[in-house]
């Protein structure tokens, strides 16, 4: 687009854009490799009684309208010059559904893989598929790469081996990525590994890594939704070196450690890759949070309470990661600049001195926050140092707070290292600074969205696991980028960050201990 519709487009869509050089040794994109980006953020329109069955074409009638929204969205993508667009998960067909009444929005979906199938040129090579064509002459008709989350039917042979995980019916529903090539081929098919309270799904019977490669970009993995918090896919597609990342999701914000935007921008900063993320839009299940990260920018949007907008389309040019696409080598994990050698962590003239222990008379407290039990110490002054540990694992905080005007906001260091068994079961370390939601003790790692006092602050732990997601929420659900980040080859992760924009929320360096997660079934 010229530079007159890129102003014009920036004037009119409002969002939050963050610039840094990386300081963990990531690699720098190439000048002139970049490409346009799209996310829409889609405020799902749904069947208002999803247990009951319905027919087929009441089912279809209920999904066109979703489809006419998405139909409008890809146009004012193309014309901002999109290149890719990326809808959420359960965005054409809602969610809360039984396995049975689910059954009328089911498609069988080929694969890819096995078989070439454009459905916008070839609608008659197979029945029911009215979605996928629609979604592939949506790709065709707008010229762009088109990715989307639907439901998916695939059958498996009942006469198996007593060890098959075949369903009962005979065959598999799956909560379903497609993709579809500018020219409205059918590229790539994902099928969603770890559901969440999805009773209408089945679990794959093995993970799957999909990749699939544009003109415009190189490679691309597909995950969805709560498949980021685990090795499979996330992680195993990152050790593959690829590094880009597409993530429709319709999650409900957690705070204060598990918000939309908040770990979105910390898994791209963590594992130092783009993230297209587009969530689903619905305030009754506080879902909301939607971005195009890099490891150098973030451009996002965070609905507030009573925001009634139908939903939000993002779109910004960012650069080419992908390592074979831009000639560089790949490695699963790249040098860190933190290997340096002297023994205070200074950053662009600004150091901190490595925290020194407090005394053991420093009184703790248990508090739970996300329903994990943390080990927490209260900020009782306006600067210091503050040690805090959760077992043999302990987080290190230097802090000096900025209140502003008369606020009075209590503030804890809290660690947490054990299996998170709430909404599903896996291993975390985690360092949180946080504001408490009172005054009280009890009240610390409840959730809050808003505060006044800023923090300069240096936030460590020594971590069993190269996996940390970094994270800065400020008042109002804004983002803010760590001034400098480090991690050593023994695990000691730090996070610097002083000059806040707003009121500290949550500070939080989120370990992921994939290697002790229980194993599958």
């Amino acid at each position: 687009m010229s530079l007159m519709e890129e102003a014009m487009f920036l004037f009119a869509t409002i969002f939050v854009s963050l610039s840094f050089m990386s300081a963990t040794g990531q690699t720098e994109p190439v000048p002139g490799s970049t490409y346009v980006a799209a996310v829409y953020e889609h405020n799902v329109i749904l069947n208002p009684n999803p247990r009951v069955s319905v027919s087929r074409s009441a089912a279809l009638q209920h999904m066109q309208k979703n489809l006419d929204i998405y139909e409008e969205q890809a146009a004012r993508a193309a014309q901002q010059g999109a290149q890719i667009l990326v809808f959420p998960e359960d965005g054409l067909h809602g969610f809360n559904f039984s396995r049975s009444s689910i059954s009328s929005y089911l498609e069988t979906i080929p694969d890819p893989g096995q078989e070439s199938w454009n459905p916008c040129s070839e609608p008659d090579r197979y029945n029911n598929t009215e979605v996928l064509q629609r979604l592939s002459c949506m790709a065709r008709r707008h010229n762009l790469y088109l990715v989307a989350n639907m439901p998916d039917h695939q059958p498996c042979p009942l006469k198996t081996s007593p060890s098959s995980s075949c369903p009962f019916d005979g065959h598999w529903q799956f909560n379903t990525n497609v993709v579809f090539r500018s020219d409205g081929q059918l590229v790539a098919r994902y099928h969603k590994l770890n559901l969440y309270y999805e009773q209408e799904f089945d679990t794959p019977p093995q993970p799957e890594i999909i990749t699939f490669d544009t003109p415009f970009a190189g490679r691309f993995g597909l995950l969805v939704c709560f498949d980021i918090l685990f090795h499979e896919p996330t992680i195993s597609l990152v050790e593959r070196g690829v590094r880009q990342l597409i993530f429709p999701t319709a999650w409900m914000n957690a705070l204060p450690l598990l918000d939309s935007v908040q770990f979105q921008r910390a898994l791209s900063l963590g594992a130092n890759v783009t993230l297209l993320a587009a969530n689903l839009r619905f305030n009754q299940q506080r879902m909301t949070g939607s971005g195009i990260y890099t490891p150098f920018s973030a451009t996002y949007h965070h609905a507030r309470k009573g925001d009634l907008e139908e939903g939000r389309l993002l779109v910004a040019r960012i650069p080419v990661l992908d390592p074979l696409w831009v000639g560089q080598s790949m490695a699963t994990e790249e040098p860190s600049s933190s290997q340096a050698t002297d023994s205070g962590h200074c950053h662009q003239g600004s150091c901190f001195q490595p925290p020194t222990p407090v005394s053991p008379s420093t009184p703790t407290f248990i508090s739970y926050m996300q329903r994990d039990p943390y080990t927490f110490v209260l900020l009782n002054e306006t600067e210091g140092k503050l040690n805090v540990c959760y077992g043999t694992f302990c987080c290190h905080l230097q802090y000096r707070q900025l209140p502003e005007g008369n606020s009075k906001e209590l503030y804890a260091l809290g660690a947490f290292a054990g299996t998170h068994k709430v909404n599903g079961s896996y291993v975390l370390q985690v360092c949180a600074l946080v504001r408490c939601a009172g005054l009280e003790t009890s009240s610390c790692g409840q959730e809050v969205e808003e505060a006044e006092t800023k923090m300069d602050f240096l936030l460590e732990g020594k971590f069993g696991t190269r996996y940390v997601y970094p994270s800065v929420l400020a008042s109002h659900m804004v983002l803010e980028q760590p001034e400098h980040l480090e991690k050593t080859a023994d695990g000691r992760m730090t996070m610097k960050h002083s000059n806040m924009t707003g009121g500290l929320v949550t500070a939080c360096l989120y370990g992921r201990m994939y290697h002790l997660d229980p194993k599958r079934p």
